[in-house]
Formats: C-alpha cells, sequence, structure tokens
C-alpha cells in the first residue's frame, strides 16, 4: 500500500500517536517526547518528521489523555536509601530536573536501605496520592517489587532491579569486567574485590563481571582477594584493610563504588602504601569528588543522568521497558602500572 494510501486509510478513523510514530519512522516514546514543545530544541531531524507526520495526518494531541495517565496529580515519589550518598544525591538532582521540565513534582523519601522501611516510605508516599515510584531500593532478597506488580502500583526500578519491574540501570556487569580489564592491561595480575552488599543487583553484577574480567585476562582467582559487603567509605576502608594485611597482598584493587574505592585509598594511606606505586585502585560510578582527589580516582562512569531522565519518562509515559545504559572508563591517576619486583 503506497504512503498516501495509508495517509487516507489513518484519516478514516481517529489518528493516534502510534499513527504518527510509524509515518515518521521512531518509537511512541519518541514522538511523544518530540511533539512536546518543551523538547523543540531536540533532535531536530526526528522532530521535523515527527511534526510534519502530524500535520500530514491531522494529529491532534489529547492532553486531557495524558493527564489521565498520570492519575490527576502529576506528583511521583522518589526511594532512595539516603541522600548523604553523592549517587543517590545526584539521580535524584537529576530526577527533579526531569519532573521540572514535565510539569511533574518530585517526592523523595528514605529507607536507609531497610526494606521494612522502605514499606513505610512508599506507603507514606502513596497516601499523599503519588502517581507511581520510581525505586533505588530494590532488594534482591526482598518481595516489596513484586508486591507493587501485584498491586498495580505503577513504579520503575532505578540503578538496580529485581523480577520483571521496569527498570533503568547501568550494565553493572560490563562496568566491573572493564575496570578489571584496565587493571590487568597494566600488567596486574594479583587484583583484589571490594565487593557490595550481596541483595543489591548492582553489586552482584559488578563483582560477576569483574570475575569475568579476571578470568579472560589470566589472573589469579582467589576467593580472598574478595572482600566487603557495604558501599560506604568505612566499608571500602575496612575491606581493603584485610586485602592488604593478608599473606600475599593485591597489587590493585577494585572497589564496586567510588566511596569504597576512597576507603580503601585511606586505608593504602594508613599502611605507608602510595597509590598508585605500591598500590593501584578503581571505583565505580565516576562521582564529582573522584577528578578533584589529591590523587584523582579512576573510575567507571555510569550515566546517572540518562538513568534518571528515563526512570521518569517510563514512569509517566507508562513504558514497560528494561533499559541499561552503557558504562565507560575513566583511567585517572590512582591506577597505573605494576611495580617491578
Amino acid at each position: 500500500m503506497a504512503e498516501a494510501d495509508r495517509d487516507a486509510e489513518r484519516r478514516d478513523r481517529a489518528v493516534t500517536l502510534r499513527d504518527v510514530a510509524a509515518a515518521a519512522g521512531v518509537s511512541v516514546s519518541t514522538a511523544s517526547r518530540l511533539l512536546d514543545k518543551r523538547y523543540e530544541g531536540s533532535s531536530p531531524g526526528n522532530a521535523r518528521r515527527v511534526r510534519e507526520a502530524a500535520e500530514r495526518l491531522g494529529y491532534t494531541r489529547d492532553y486531557a489523555a495524558s493527564s489521565l495517565r498520570r492519575q490527576g496529580t502529576s506528583t511521583i515519589g522518589v526511594l532512595v536509601p539516603r541522600l548523604s550518598d553523592a549517587v543517590m544525591g545526584i539521580l535524584y538532582e537529576e530526577i527533579a530536573r526531569e519532573c521540572e521540565r514535565r510539569d511533574v513534582q518530585a517526592l523523595v523519601a528514605t529507607t536507609q536501605d531497610d526494606p521494612a522501611q522502605g514499606r513505610r516510605a512508599a506507603a507514606s508516599l502513596l497516601s499523599r496520592k503519588v502517581d507511581g515510584l520510581i525505586m533505588t531500593t530494590a532488594r534482591l532478597d526482598d518481595g516489596f517489587a513484586e508486591e507493587l506488580r501485584a498491586a498495580r502500583v505503577p513504579h520503575v526500578l532505578a540503578l538496580r532491579t529485581a523480577g520483571d519491574s521496569p527498570s533503568a540501570v547501568t550494565d553493572d556487569r560490563l562496568g566491573g569486567y572493564l575496570a578489571v580489564r584496565h587493571l590487568a592491561d597494566l600488567g596486574h595480575r594479583r587484583i583484589g574485590i571490594i565487593a557490595g552488599p550481596r541483595y543489591a543487583s548492582s553489586a552482584r553484577a559488578r563483582l560477576e563481571g569483574a570475575l569475568d574480567g579476571l578470568r579472560e585476562a589470566g589472573c589469579d582467582l582467589d576467593d580472598d582477594l574478595v572482600r566487603g559487603d557495604g558501599f560506604s567509605v568505612e566499608a571500602g576502608e575496612d575491606a581493603a584493610g584485610d586485602l592488604l594485611d593478608a599473606g600475599i597482598a593485591p597489587t590493585a584493587i577494585f572497589a564496586v563504588t567510588d566511596h569504597a574505592a576512597i576507603g580503601a585509598m585511606a586505608a593504602a594511606a594508613r599502611r605507608g602504601l602510595s597509590v598508585p606505586g605500591d598500590l593501584s585502585v578503581v571505583g565505580f560510578n565516576d562521582i564529582p569528588l573522584a577528578r578533584h582527589l589529591p590523587t584523582p580516582l579512576s573510575s567507571v562512569r555510569a550515566s546517572l543522568d540518562l538513568i534518571a531522565q528515563a526512570s521518569v519518562r517510563m514512569l509517566v509515559d507508562g513504558e514497560t521497558s528494561n533499559l541499561v545504559f552503557p558504562p565507560t572508563m575513566i583511567p585517572r591517576a590512582s591506577s597505573g602500572p605494576r611495580a617491578a619486583g
């Protein structure tokens, strides 16, 4: 069927956003975003095709329906473990910024990574009639996300996954792999890993990716080289202390967060070791502090801005995708060649 005939067929019925997206060769979510006047400056080529298709087909945006999708309150709840964590603080700021662009208000609640407190915080937000939840607190040892799905509560998981809920995350396994391969390429063969809590999908995947990298590079695979179960500076310092005080200490450490990596650098300094002369260190997330340390920290960069934007879009537009954003290895002064000897 010719394009003109398809256009005529569409005009014989109510033209939908899906019709416009198909005619312009983009996804429905992209068409929706590019028809929003607040995004007139983005993706000029796609935007022109979408608007030309809408005009040709006689499409008129139904703002009432859009409002109904948000159930009328234009407010979303955001659950984070704590705002004192730089990653969570940055992500929430990006979420709030995207909400402002969409005329949506964000309300935040903290859980201290405690499942019971997380349920109470979610109940409090839902009692305020928020249209849905963005959660950075998903746990593999807790069925809360499944409970929300069963109750038909709109929600999106950010940074961590659990079950079949819509999510926007970093490719954590790839990030762990990139970190270890970076160290292996510098000549390190005995690489310690500071792991995070096993209930967090992000920590598990980063550990799995790191082990992938160790196996591929032919590095030592020793259970004694994996330590730690927390994301904090204190957890990182304790875990690094265990690694450095072992019989055969590692020449490099990969920590699954920048905070834990900073703790590892502190542990090295307490033992009179230099970074990277005696010990190379790599973290994960690339928080702003990483590049401003006396010895700037090598880190795997996560696209927190893209994750935040996608989380808001998915919740507001009712998308049910599982989006994975690629990480980038950022080498800095904290990682260097293995010392001879």
